[in-house]
């Protein structure tokens, strides 16, 4: 099998604006590649471009995937180990394009074999709920918010925070004031707080009974992250501090995290996410599957690594229930409630509608 050329769109999905400690976001900045080969297979791969975060932006990302599809062309997608390292002997970084490539080769194994990605991956179906974010207001806006998620039927709440830490505690207050005790929430900082000031957040929060904070501080304060942790009574995820599984065993080894954030735009796709499961798993560190403002195509293929990878106890897997003002996926994920499941067919089983492709910026590497 043969790799004979790669299809490129600009995959812009219109959305309500969406509000981080970091920045603010109006639409979905996503890619999407088809990978085709010469037996009639070809894989698909999506990635969000999150700049705030990754540092990746649409067009660094397109200009990108136009260097990996002619790197790949001609080549073997089944030696997956060599394919991903000519992209990394290619560049360092660009995680969240690599990330659709990385997809793309998953989706053309998994077909090839016959077998949903999941089997494929050696997994099984299992219960995923996911939780429901609600983006940074006033306090008396995030607590209504979250009523209307829970009058929705949502069980679990995310909650970003990060921008001053006294009203952080007031949001916070808020929100649990108004759902009551049976409600989990969690939070995220996005990396907002000084360290004093995640301290006093912290220790300002701790009677409210929240599950985790992820990526407190910026990741130069790494270091004081074991510090953080003896402070806090509220246990710490890693997010932005951990890109791969070394980051991921220096965390753990440093003492710097209770639980640690999977998404495939720091991963760079499944290849090292799996890398970073394991690497949790055996130092007893239970993990999150999370994304940034991905359709349902790329949350398919996140779903199926979900039910490959027992050490994922935790989902944070409503990018395209952010706002999303079209739905640009045809077959995939379905959502009942905040329920997540996933029919089984070859591969991802998820695929970009032709109407919306027809609207997209193509290239044809």
């Amino acid at each position: 099998m043969r790799i004979s050329y790669t299809d490129i769109y600009r995959f812009s999905i219109p959305m309500v604006p969406f509000t981080i400690a970091t920045g603010t976001m109006n639409y979905a900045q996503n890619v999407f590649i088809r990978v085709y080969t010469d037996a009639g297979i070809y894989g698909v791969g999506e990635c969000s471009a999150f700049p705030m975060i990754v540092g990746e932006t649409q067009d660094t990302c397109l200009l990108m995937a136009r260097e990996f599809a002619a790197l790949w062309k001609g080549t073997n997608p089944l030696d997956m180990e060599a394919r991903l390292q000519q992209l990394h002997s290619f560049t360092a970084g660009n995680t969240t394009i690599k990330s659709a490539f990385d997809v793309a080769l998953y989706d053309i194994a998994a077909k090839n074999a016959g077998q949903p990605l999941y089997q494929y991956l050696g997994g099984t179906k299992r219960v995923v709920e996911t939780d429901i974010t609600i983006g940074i207001g006033e306090p008396d806006v995030m607590a209504k918010q979250a009523l209307d998620f829970v009058a929705s039927g949502a069980t679990i709440l995310k909650v970003k925070l990060g921008k001053d830490a006294q009203t952080d505690i007031a949001r916070v207050k808020g929100i649990r004031e108004a759902v009551g005790p049976d409600v989990k929430i969690r939070i995220d900082a996005n990396q907002g707080w000084s360290f004093d000031d995640a301290v006093m957040a912290l220790q300002g929060m701790g009677q409210y009974d929240i599950e985790f904070c992820e990526q407190p501080m910026r990741t130069w304060f790494d270091d004081s992250l074991p510090e953080l942790l003896q402070l806090s009574p509220i246990k710490i995820m890693a997010d932005e501090s951990v890109y791969n599984h070394h980051d991921a065993r220096k965390q753990i080894k440093s003492h710097s995290c209770d639980y640690i954030n999977i998404k495939f735009s720091k991963s760079g796709g499944i290849n090292e996410a799996i890398k970073i499961q394991d690497t949790a798993a055996s130092a007893g560190i239970a993990c999150m599957m999370g994304g940034m403002l991905e359709s349902r195509i790329a949350l398919s293929a996140k779903l199926h690594f979900v039910y490959a990878s027992p050490n994922i106890r935790f989902y944070d897997l409503d990018t395209c229930m952010l706002g999303h003002l079209e739905d640009p996926c045809v077959g995939g994920v379905k959502f009942d409630g905040y329920f997540l499941d996933i029919v089984d067919t070859p591969g991802i089983g998820a695929d970009a509608d032709e109407v919306f492709l027809e609207k997209c910026e193509k290239w044809v590497i």
